[in-house]
């Protein structure tokens, strides 16, 4: 890992993929948008290497992929999904109206999303908490149609976590079909998968440079990039805790940034030592390193203070606060996806079990941007009901407004109805 003395503020990419990704992406969607099914058969041979007859998973095949989970790893699905529809149920919003004397009426109307589409990474893994994070919320905000897409394996099939987080769930609708042409897929719609309004879910660079494409004739949750954590910390965190951190986010990727911020030069040399032990002994170890070492960075600084202007800046995907006192830090923290307070708090708690949604910000983007809420599943509509005694009231007012702007027509049809009354039957 690269040690830091201080943060040079870089410019921020407004593009992601290369020029070739991004031609070969449009390509696939303009494909899978004139032919449908066919071209989606076509791109999963080429892709994933096998020969798909029907896109649509069948309840046979749903019935076998429970015959192959134990009892064990079923019941600790389940608690998962207690766990984190109990978080996102508090999350929750009504439509609301208020009302004046005078006959108005103003509100908002909370509605859900018609359908949605989720992708779950899949191919050579298997990634069920994907399935609970992003299908939980849409459940909770009332969805009529939930449709879950995922990669095949080379033997043409979902893996079996996948099928059965996604029943137990009750995903009716399940494809399998992966990467740009299952986004296409559902923004665009094929002989088998009607399309969808939204499209939420991580993947690589291929369905992230998709997800950019189709915006606009859907919506998306949010373009990810790959995964990050930043672990603050002082000389009271324990350095192998730290290491093992750090690594629970560069095993997902080579280009996954794992970032140490710590007032200890102490603690940034043993972590350091700390790494290199527990790599040597990891199955992804080749992935591992390579984040480790291309993208790991260690900051050493004198204050607090000082770190928590780093974090702020660097806008993690995920925060660990390994310090003596880490609530006090909490309200210094302005960005970050998730935080995550104390040596108990491990960021795979909330990967996993928890409960907050671990769909999140990447690359800086939680300055502006939040974890996959329930929120996202829903639109709002403003409600605006005058009564004639209100629009008397303010008509004139109204009128006058419009031709500060210049547009006549827009006063015009304030002042229409009062140059003369239709006599009511």
């Amino acid at each position: 890992m690269k040690v830091m003395k201080k943060r040079d503020r870089k410019q921020r990419s407004k593009d992601i993929g290369t020029l070739e990704q991004r031609q070969t992406v449009q390509s696939i969607l303009k494909d899978v948008k004139e032919h449908g099914d066919q071209a989606v058969i076509n791109y999963s041979e080429k892709f994933d290497k096998v020969q798909l007859k029907d896109l649509f998973v069948s309840r046979q095949e749903v019935d076998e992929a429970y015959q192959s989970i134990n009892q064990s790893d079923l019941d600790i699905i389940k608690e998962a999904i207690n766990n984190i529809s109990s978080f996102h149920e508090k999350q929750k919003i009504q439509s609301w109206f208020s009302y004046e004397e005078a006959g108005t009426m103003l509100g908002q109307k909370v509605t859900p999303i018609d359908s949605v589409g989720v992708y779950v990474p899949g191919g050579t893994a298997a990634y069920p908490s994907s399935v609970l994070m992003n299908v939980v919320p849409a459940l909770v905000a009332e969805v009529n149609r939930i449709v879950l897409v995922s990669p095949p394996t080379k033997g043409g099939a979902l893996h079996p976590l996948v099928l059965v987080a996604a029943d137990l769930l009750r995903v009716k609708e399940i494809y399998k079909v992966g990467g740009a042409q299952a986004i296409a897929a559902l923004a665009y719609g094929t002989e088998s998968i009607p399309p969808v309004d939204k499209i939420v879910g991580p993947g690589n660079i291929f369905v992230a440079l998709a997800k950019k494409e189709v915006f606009g004739t859907v919506a998306i949750d949010m373009i990810a990039g790959p995964s990050e954590i930043v672990v603050l910390a002082d000389e009271t965190a324990d350095a192998r805790e730290v290491a093992a951190d750090l690594l629970s986010q560069a095993e997902h990727d080579e280009l996954a940034k794992p970032i140490l911020v710590t007032t200890s030069e102490l603690l940034a040399e043993t972590v350091q030592s700390e790494l290199e032990k527990q790599l040597s002994v990891l199955p992804r170890e080749i992935i591992a390193r390579r984040s480790i070492e291309d993208h790991g960075e260690i900051y050493v600084v004198d204050q607090l203070e000082e770190a928590i202007g780093i974090v702020n800046d660097i806008a993690p995907e995920h925060l660990e606060v390994m310090t003596k006192q880490p609530i006090d830090l909490l309200p210094y923290v302005r960005h970050a996806g998730a935080i995550f307070l104390g040596r108990y708090s491990s960021e795979p708690v909330g990967d996993y079990f928890a409960g907050p949604n671990h769909v999140l910000p990447t690359s800086g983007t939680a300055r502006f941007l939040s974890p996959l809420t329930v929120n996202d599943f829903v639109k709002k509509s403003s409600v605006i009901s005058y009564s004639e005694a209100a629009l008397k009231q303010h008509g004139k007012k109204i009128a006058q407004f419009a031709r500060l702007e210049g547009l006549e027509a827009h006063a015009r049809a304030i002042e229409i109805r009062f140059e003369s009354r239709i006599k009511k039957v």
